[in-house]
């Protein structure tokens, strides 16, 4: 299905400088999907990969920076391919045109690539631009959509993009030369990830702050308490003198541990509950290396913390906690659900 013109839309109620508006119908919003999908269509039936792939390999072995510059929609394009490619640990930065004319083209040098969106192709800004940049040396890539523009001929290098016609009723919103920017860039960037085999480790390591990389960084040791905050006890203590410290700490158990600090086994708040129901009074003289889970589950310190989570939610129960033991089952820690969230996890 080709692109349907206002009319088949509808949009005669549309505001003429009055205060009526026609509400929105499925079908016209499906209509709009719909065309749109068969606008992104024709981008990727008429996209030179020949020159696509030129443009890749230039910025995979570009040796300095990679700058992204527009005006308008298309500047917040460039902004966010520049980012992208930052977070793949690519030398990437967004260049205002107006601030390059006022000193920031100091940035650019003989070893960089610029990279300039512009759908017509015939940007006033990114022209008088193109002249400075070239007398640094600078490496000129356009991306445009509009055949035989002068900015496709003034640069070094132009990767053309099929533009058929704006979503748009009357073909002037950049909806969809924004969206087929968007995806030329990201995908680009993609490709650009995979040639230089970056490891989930590495793309976590750029985002320290965020849950995707939290999950790729933080290790069971980040996360998990430790020394004056386990909530520890000797197998012959009695029950009832370990209340305080199975209640206090937080974690909702006791890590029962001999001589040697090596982990026995766990006493939870769950298992009180049960003791009591069960012994009645017989409680106040039970310890708690008679009641004790004797079979755990266990973790590593150097663990990924997400599989920490994961060991929790596992069968035949989940658990809120794993006591944190070294090769010789010595206690070094416990990590607890409601920490694992509290980290962002």
């Amino acid at each position: 299905m080709g692109y349907l013109p206002p009319q088949h839309l509808d949009f005669s109620s549309a505001n003429n400088g009055n205060d009526h508006h026609q509400d929105i119908s499925k079908d016209n919003l499906l209509t709009l999907f719909k065309s749109q999908q068969d606008l992104l269509n024709h981008f990727f039936k008429h996209l030179d990969l020949s020159q696509t792939l030129s443009f890749s390999r230039l910025l995979l072995s570009t040796s300095g920076t990679v700058f992204f510059t527009g005006v308008g929609k298309s500047a917040f394009v460039a902004n966010k391919i520049s980012q992208t490619l930052i977070s793949l640990s690519f030398r990437s930065s967004f260049l205002s045109p107006l601030d390059a004319l006022h000193g920031d083209i100091g940035a650019l040098s003989s070893r960089d690539v610029l990279v300039l969106f512009s759908k017509s192709g015939s940007t006033e800004e990114l022209l008088r631009l193109v002249p400075c940049a070239k007398a640094r040396g600078t490496f000129l890539v356009s991306l445009t959509s509009v055949p035989g523009n002068p900015l496709a001929g003034v640069c070094d290098m132009n990767v053309h993009l099929p533009l058929e016609r704006e979503l748009c009723p009357f073909n002037l919103a950049p909806v969809t030369s924004t969206a087929i920017q968007m995806v030329f860039g990201d995908t680009v960037a993609v490709a650009l990830m995979a040639a230089r085999n970056l490891s989930k480790e590495e793309y976590g390591a750029n985002h320290p702050a965020g849950r995707i990389g939290k999950s790729l960084i933080f290790k069971v040791k980040d996360v998990m308490k430790k020394k004056e905050e386990l909530p520890v006890c000797k197998e012959g203590d009695l029950i009832m003198d370990q209340l305080v410290e199975l209640t206090s700490k937080g974690c909702g158990c006791l890590l029962v541990v001999d001589e040697h600090h090596r982990l026995i086994g766990t006493f939870t708040d769950g298992d009180l509950r049960r003791t009591l129901k069960a012994s009645g009074e017989a409680i106040f003289k039970l310890s708690v290396g008679e009641m004790c889970n004797r079979k755990p589950r266990t973790i590593g310190p150097e663990t990924m913390a997400v599989e920490a989570m994961k060991k929790m939610e596992s069968p035949p129960s989940p658990v809120q906690f794993l006591p944190v033991v070294n090769e010789d089952n010595t206690l070094i820690g416990i990590v607890t659900l409601h920490g694992l969230v509290s980290a962002g996890l």
